[in-house]
């Protein structure tokens, strides 16, 4: 078993050809664009049962996807496939055997990267979580998580399953400017951030990302300290985005991303939020701290090389938190 995760390990250096001349990581964009529209101009109309998520419950990215799904009462309209959290040597795989984890129900695959060539042939991207998959044009539709997050949003709202799920909206109109600012720094210090100091592969570029992590959880911290979400008093995608690396935070990033300046736990008003945003019902029932723990310490071997999954911390999520009644 040693001389196998050692063997991996080597091939899982394949990661590090991301880093750039200064061993900063640089992650490579989504391949699959399309949109799944009301009016069905794009050639993809919702419709229930058509549409399938293959997913990664360790996978932040996958993660917020599976939100939004929940949130919006698609679990009976949209079907989902959960892949093992140990990501091998061709990459995401579907085994059963692995709690939680679920065969390939669409298409019988062994694994995610079949998914991919089924789709196109000749494809040479990477084959990455979540996909929204088509069963009826037998394609991918699309692989960025940000746009099938909107998807999910805006275009199956016929299909929800009670008025309350169809009326939650996570891009209203009049926040979309303020959502788009608020996601972009985000995304580029926090939900990137964790991971370009992480998989830096130079000291120079290690302190340029964590340093930049940390600053911009101080501002969210401020943020925080007047309202209840980041653009006020409504929960929005923004949220989301955030929430699914706060959770994350404690659990793998502080040790195996050596982000471990502050924990969250150690902000006052980004840990009440987290555990707000954890008892939200689509929050904390699809947050995996298995599979979240073993995918990062076992498949990251160039960062681990021998696949020990650290035993703590111990975190309560359901503690109190009080800003429902504080921001009411």
């Amino acid at each position: 078993m040693a001389e196998s995760k050692m063997a991996e390990a080597k091939k899982g250096t394949e990661i590090l050809k991301w880093a750039n001349a200064k061993g900063e990581f640089v992650r490579k964009p989504s391949s699959f664009r399309n949109w799944i529209t009301k009016d069905g101009s794009s050639g993809f109309p919702p419709e229930s049962g058509r549409y399938h998520l293959y997913v990664s419950y360790a996978c932040p990215w996958a993660h917020r996807t599976i939100i939004a799904r929940s949130l919006k009462g698609l679990t009976k309209c949209i079907t989902m496939d959960v892949v093992d959290y140990h990501m091998g040597e061709k990459g995401w795989r579907f085994n059963p055997a692995v709690k939680d984890a679920t065969p390939d129900t669409v298409n019988g695959f062994e694994h995610l990267r079949e998914i991919y060539f089924l789709a196109n042939a000749e494809y040479e991207g990477r084959f990455t979580v979540p996909v929204l998959w088509d069963k009826k044009t037998k394609t991918v539709v699309n692989n960025e998580s940000s746009e099938i997050l909107r998807i999910l949003n805006s275009e199956f709202n016929d299909f929800c399953e009670t008025d309350e799920q169809r009326a939650i909206d996570l891009y209203p109109q009049e926040l979309r400017k303020e959502i788009e600012e608020v996601n972009e720094w985000i995304y580029k210090d926090i939900n990137n951030g964790v991971y370009r100091a992480g998989f830096a592969t130079k000291q120079e570029a290690y302190d340029k990302a964590v340093c930049e992590v940390f600053a911009a959880l101080d501002r969210v911290e401020e943020v925080l300290s007047t309202r209840r979400y980041l653009t006020g008093s409504t929960l929005t995608e923004a949220d989301v985005r955030l929430y699914t690396t706060l959770a994350r935070f404690d659990c793998v990033y502080v040790g195996h991303f050596k982000c471990n300046k502050k924990r969250i736990m150690d902000y006052p008003h980004l840990w009440d939020y987290l555990r707000d945003l954890y008892q939200t019902r689509g929050f904390g029932d699809t947050t995996n701290r298995h599979h979240i723990e073993h995918h990062y310490q076992e498949s990251h071997l160039q960062i681990n090389p021998h696949g020990i999954v650290a035993i703590g911390p111990d975190i309560d999520f359901n503690a109190p938190h009080n800003r429902d009644t504080k921001f009411s």
